[in-house]
Parts: structure tokens; sequence; C-alpha cells
């Protein structure tokens, strides 16, 4: 009779240990960091760079609009410069506050504080084009951010204007 008990909880354990076997062994999908849409995203420091984008016009693409958002996991300010292409000695600045999500490029026709429009852009569309994020003494991430257009309707209004708003 004893053996009988023991060979039946040995199968119960073997049989529950079985099918919830791959648990223990395979890695788990959701500890993975991807980006979900057609953005990049990257870290400098406590600046997180979410879904990084830059849509154009693709006939006549003359400018490009910078679309990201910048969360802050720190406790005070940070002053995060972002340089496109080649072009490091002409940043934009774009100050965030402590736990602030900060996104950049939704209003691209009036060209204000929270848009970052790069001029002289002839990236085609399809293509990445590198953009460089950092701010005090940490060390930046260059991004490769894909260029898009306006053709799907959820880019149409981030089409910037061909002629950049004059400066206020």
């Amino acid at each position: 009779m004893k053996a009988r008990v023991a060979a039946s909880v040995a199968l119960a354990l073997a049989v529950a240990f079985g099918t919830a076997g791959c648990g223990f062994i395979a890695p788990q999908a959701t500890t993975k960091h991807y980006d979900a849409s057609d953005g990049v995203s990257g870290n400098v420091g406590s600046i997180d760079v979410r879904n990084a984008i830059i849509v154009t016009d693709a006939k006549n693409g003359t400018v490009g609009n910078l679309v990201v958002t910048l969360v802050n996991t720190d406790t005070k300010s940070h002053r995060v410069a972002i340089s496109a292409g080649d072009q490091s000695s002409s940043a934009a600045y774009v100050t965030v506050q402590p736990g602030q999500v900060k996104q950049l490029g939704q209003d691209p026709e009036n060209g204000g504080p929270s848009n970052v429009l790069i001029p002289e852009f002839t990236t085609k569309p399809g293509a990445l084009f590198p953009v460089y994020f950092q701010y005090g003494d940490e060390t930046g991430v260059n991004l490769k951010v894909p260029v898009l257009d306006g053709q799907l309707p959820e880019y149409s209004s981030l089409v910037p204007p061909t002629i950049l708003p004059a400066a206020r």
C-alpha cells in the first residue's frame, strides 16, 4: 500500500514539474526591454530617452521634426543637450524637471519651446539619422533615429513646415 501512495505522489510531482518545467528554464520575455513603436530608446544618467523618431516631408523634406519623450527619474532638473547629425556646435537645449515626462515635437507648426526642428534636413524617410543626447558630466548616448514621413495617419500632424517659423 505504501508503495502505491509513494508511486502516486511521485507521478503527481513528475506531472506537475513536467507541465510547468519550461517556466523554470526559459527566459522571461517580459523582462527584456524592447521598443514597442517605430522609435528608438536609450538612457543618459537619470534621463530616459524614449521612442525617438524624426518626421519629415517625403516630397520636399528640408526640415526634420524630432519627436521624443524625455523622462527625468532624478530629484533635480537636468538641461539636456540634443545634437542632430554632425551639428554638435548647434545643440538644442531642453530642461526636464524632476519626475517630469517631457514630450518634444508634438506641435511642429508653431516651432514652440518644446520642439526640436532640424534645419537643412535632407535625409530621406526610411533612413537612420544620428542624434546625440547628453547632460552635465554624464556620458551621452548617440541614437540612430529612424526617419519617417507623414503618410501614416498617426504621423501626419507631426510633419514640420518646409520653412521654419521665425525665431521668437
